[in-house]
């Protein structure tokens, strides 16, 4: 009977086993899928008024071409005054502008025309099957009245397919087939240029009136407390390791009683 028990205790141990790495494999595949599509990702913080780093990420999704090419346009209803392009080797870079509907004012000027695109044009790499590729641009100032910049794009293989980034995702529904780079913006900061500013270690102490010593005594009280939870931590697999122990004597003994 114990034997049955503990048999059927296995096949059990193996087919959640089993079942839990078909379900980790299946959000693997799928997460595969769901994010390799062009992409806009800020290098730190992209704030409202500010200026931003930002990568677009272009991912090869064939396994018989390379991309050759890739076209990023920018919202002229949401427009940049300033976008510039980071030298990538083997790419070229070739920067538009349109002429603006609304004239926008930066740092007291007029400014009548805007980045409308940036395109790459492959100039000896590709992006080949399997890879992806990191296309730096610098943005601002950006704009205050939207939470996000929409960036549609076209990427192009070498076999002259091309895929068009440009299906907006609207709210409540599924991820579109081939989604537009979405570039989400964060609340203004102190000082519109993508992060506040750090008061000085003098200043802080002084506007404190001399609270640094407090903060210290945190800082040494939280040391003791981590320290404890070590402490706990191993003291309690110590006490589960000899629990173990005496469990395994316990069965041994029973055992030789029996024999």
């Amino acid at each position: 009977m114990t034997v049955s028990r503990l048999a059927a205790g296995r096949v059990s141990a193996a087919r959640v086993a089993l079942a839990g790495g078909i379900a980790l494999s299946s959000v693997v595949l799928l997460s595969g899928t769901a994010f390799a599509h062009v992409s806009v990702q800020p290098q730190g913080e992209a704030a409202k008024g500010g200026y931003a780093t930002v990568n677009v990420k272009v991912p090869n999704e064939r396994d018989n071409a390379s991309t050759v090419k890739l076209e990023v346009n920018f919202p002229l209803d949401h427009p940049l005054a300033s976008v510039m392009p980071q030298p990538v080797p083997g790419w070229k870079a070739v920067v538009t502008k349109s002429k603006l509907a609304k004239p926008l004012e930066l740092h007291g000027k007029t400014i009548n025309e805007a980045v409308s695109k940036v395109t790459w044009t492959s100039a000896g790499s590709k992006i080949g099957p399997g890879e992806f590729q990191q296309f730096p641009l610098s943005l601002g100032r950006l704009p205050e009245d939207t939470d996000q910049l929409v960036l549609k794009a076209i990427q192009t293989y070498d076999n002259k397919e091309v895929v068009r980034w440009i299906e907006e995702a609207k709210e409540g529904a599924d991820e579109p087939q081939n989604p537009a780079p979405v570039l989400k913006l964060s609340a203004a900061s102190a000082d519109h240029h993508g992060g506040a500013a750090k008061p000085t270690a003098t200043a802080t102490t002084d506007a404190k009136g001399g609270h640094d010593d407090k903060a210290g005594g945190h800082e040494e009280t939280a040391s003791a407390s981590s320290s404890t939870d070590t402490t706990a931590r191993v003291l309690g697999v110590v006490g589960i390791l000899v629990g173990v122990a005496g469990v395994a004597f316990g069965i041994l003994a029973g055992r030789r009683r029996s024999a």
